[in-house]
């Protein structure tokens, strides 16, 4: 029996599934969701998430906390280990009006790419104020790139951010950032800062679950992506070929293609930890599926019909209706899996999105190097 809150997804998986040339439409990726399913906190414990494994042999309720009897020794978890950035600047142009701003990324001790929001937008060359009277904060609108400012501040930005910055938690979370969410919208490995939303499927894991991990012969290791805000930007066109993916910066370093590598070598599954992960696993990836140590930009959108070249399953959370994040995971492990996966994790109340729970899953045989 078909769930009606996930009717329109269910039959838009069924159509994809069926035709070979017709493009890939933004309403196949659309399902509705009860907003109080919507997670707003994260749980007092970060490993007490469901996990929804869904594989071959059809979904299972488990939970993040039986990881290690889910994976097998020799297998490699890896995370992203990006910091997110107090990215939320709020101020004032200097000839009045309120403005917004969201640094999308630093490119400079004091310029940054941004995305602002003011009733009028500034002209280059103004001014706008951030801090307090005593003690503020200019910054120049030195121009436009693609749909983001570049602004020039009169200070180092890391200061200005750590002194008025706040942290960038995503729209669908309603809530002020309090010291919870300063603690909690971060993995536990996050070292690298230059994100504005956090590799969510990371949040999962706490010391206590990396320790049982270890001790069942599961190896971890690290790259880096900075997630942009981007990630939460709605795609706007119909036909999705005709969409252009936000750029977000990424390092390979050796130790992780070694670490790959002696998987391979141990007959291991390499386990991306979130999309984040995979998405740079991709991109680095030549056609054989070797890793290119060193850092890179990329704006690789994976939908459907793409094969995966590294990683053997993805940890995920549950993403937003249309969104490029439920286009990727539909690549890696269907549409029809991930439809009846979503329908039932809405029947089965999982909590969704950032602060909600996660799913295991394996690649389709369409979606599996050749």
């Amino acid at each position: 029996m078909t769930d009606p809150a996930t009717d329109r997804f269910a039959t838009a998986g069924a159509a994809t599934a069926h035709r070979a040339v017709t493009p890939l439409r933004l309403a196949d990726f659309d399902f509705d969701l009860p907003d109080d399913l919507i997670a707003q906190h994260p749980l007092p414990r970060r490993s007490a998430s469901r996990l929804l494994v869904a594989n071959t042999d059809g979904l299972d309720d488990r939970r993040i906390d039986e990881l290690p009897s889910l994976l097998r020794a020799g297998d490699l978890l890896v995370f992203n280990d990006t910091r997110v950035i107090k990215a939320r600047l709020f101020g004032r142009k200097s000839s009045g009006g309120r403005v917004e701003v969201l640094v999308e990324r630093i490119e400079g001790v004091r310029r940054a790419r941004v995305q602002l929001r003011a009733s009028h937008a500034p002209k280059a060359g103004s001014t706008l104020v951030f801090g307090d009277d005593a003690h503020p904060v200019h910054a120049t609108v030195a121009g436009r790139s693609d749909a983001f400012f570049v602004l020039e501040f009169d200070d180092d930005l890391d200061a200005v951010l750590e002194r008025f910055g706040r942290l960038p938690l995503p729209p669908y979370i309603v809530h002020r950032p309090d010291a919870v969410d300063d603690e909690r919208y971060q993995t536990v490995w996050a070292r690298a800062p230059g994100a504005v939303a956090a590799p969510t499927a990371g949040l999962h894991f706490d010391e206590p679950l990396l320790a049982a991990l270890e001790s069942a012969g599961i190896a971890t290791v690290t790259l880096t992506l900075h997630v942009g805000a981007g990630t939460f930007v709605p795609v706007r066109v119909d036909d999705l070929s005709e969409h252009v993916m936000h750029e977000e910066r990424y390092t390979i370093p050796s130790t992780l293609i070694e670490a790959v590598e002696a998987t391979r070598a141990r007959g291991g599954c390499v386990v991306a930890v979130g999309t984040t992960s995979l998405r740079a696993l991709e991109a680095s990836a030549d056609e054989h599926g070797r890793l290119r140590v060193g850092e890179a930009g990329t704006r690789l959108f994976i939908t459907p019909g793409h094969r995966f070249r590294v990683a053997d399953r993805l940890l995920t959370n549950f993403h937003l209706p249309q969104s490029t994040l439920l286009m990727l995971v539909s690549a890696f492990a269907g549409m029809e899996r991930i439809r009846a996966a979503y329908r039932h994790a809405i029947r089965e109340r999982y909590r969704f999105f950032s602060y909600g729970d996660a799913m295991l899953i394996e690649p389709s045989s369409a979606a599996r190097p050749r």
